[in-house]
């Protein structure tokens, strides 16, 4: 029996590079300390320059990233390394060993939806992504955002489905960002629609899916209400978004709750680590390695994180 799950349209002479990829993007352990990376195109540049308020001056060029995936990779508390194919392109070949996986649709959030409803279609293909693999480049996975509910949820979920089919026929793994989001949705964090988000995930094969943290239900807590996703998405690991900035103790303290009462298998954490300086960033990493993979305390991580261990 295989370590993992590994699905149906996975060749079989193609299950141990999936297997593979799975154990890079998860440290072995099946769950999965993903870097958001994607934010230079969701956000602009909210996330990486305030004028040195919050946000280090260092934060404002994109190497930054990829000095905190090399450090965390050398360490070996990172998953992956999520950024656009370009982002990854221009740095990769001096940091060809991150384990990166390939977002290959963004959008920026300028326009709202008020105006139209959210779309973001591909901008690259699986033959773009292998030409990094041809290249030396450590890919182990695509990923890929879906705005379920927007007048345009077809053509994302099209796309998205087919895109999972094609890294699953190379081996490689897939993550979806499901976000419940246009003029049809009132609530992008109502509890039943992230977990019928989580569903949509499963039904078009996907191996993670990453989710808002959804609001309670009635006499449930967050996390509670966040287990019911994550039952809801059954093999399809789900993956709590890191959301805006928060203190390191109430930050590490969430991503407990997701983990050990949530019932997640990870967590996509961007701004949380890199609006910090490279040390800070890479004490960060390892305290979420901690709780994500090897089932830390909160006190523990966060000594972690104070550079106490």
């Amino acid at each position: 029996m295989s370590k993992y799950h590994v699905p149906a349209d996975v060749p079989d002479e193609l299950i141990e590079t999936f297997i593979q990829n799975m154990d890079a993007a998860t440290a072995g352990t099946g769950k999965m300390n993903l870097f958001a990376c994607d934010q230079k195109i969701e956000h602009l540049n909210d996330d990486f320059y305030d004028g040195d308020e919050i946000i280090p001056l260092s934060s404002n060029n994109p190497e930054h990233l990829f000095k905190i995936g090399q450090r965390c990779h050398e360490e070996g508390t990172i998953g992956v390394l999520a950024g656009q194919l370009g982002l990854i392109s221009h740095y990769a070949r001096d940091y060809p060993e991150i384990p990166y996986l390939v977002k290959l649709n963004s959008k920026s959030h300028l326009v709202k939806k008020g105006q139209r409803d959210p779309i973001s279609q591909a901008l690259w293909d699986m033959d773009d992504v292998m030409s990094l693999v041809h290249n030396g480049i450590n890919v182990v996975g695509i990923g890929y955002t879906i705005y379920v509910g927007s007048e345009f949820e077809h053509e994302m979920l099209s796309e998205a489905a087919q895109f999972i089919r094609q890294a699953h026929e190379l081996g490689m793994i897939s993550v979806v960002w499901m976000y419940p989001r246009g003029k049809a949705v009132s609530d992008e964090k109502d509890p039943q629609l992230i977990s019928g988000a989580a569903g949509v995930a499963t039904c078009i094969g996907a191996d993670f899916a990453k989710v808002n943290y959804p609001t309670a239900w009635e006499g449930m807590t967050q996390p509670e209400s966040l287990a019911i996703a994550s039952q809801a998405s059954g093999r399809t690991g789900i993956i709590c978004s890191g959301g805006g900035s928060l203190p390191p103790e109430q930050f590490l303290q969430r991503l407990w709750d997701q983990m050990n009462v949530g019932g997640c298998r990870g967590a996509a954490t961007g701004r949380n680590i890199h609006q910090k300086n490279t040390e800070e960033a890479v004490r960060m990493t390892a305290a979420c390695h901690a709780i994500i993979c090897e089932g830390a305390s909160v006190d523990t991580a966060l000594s972690i994180f104070n550079g106490v261990q």
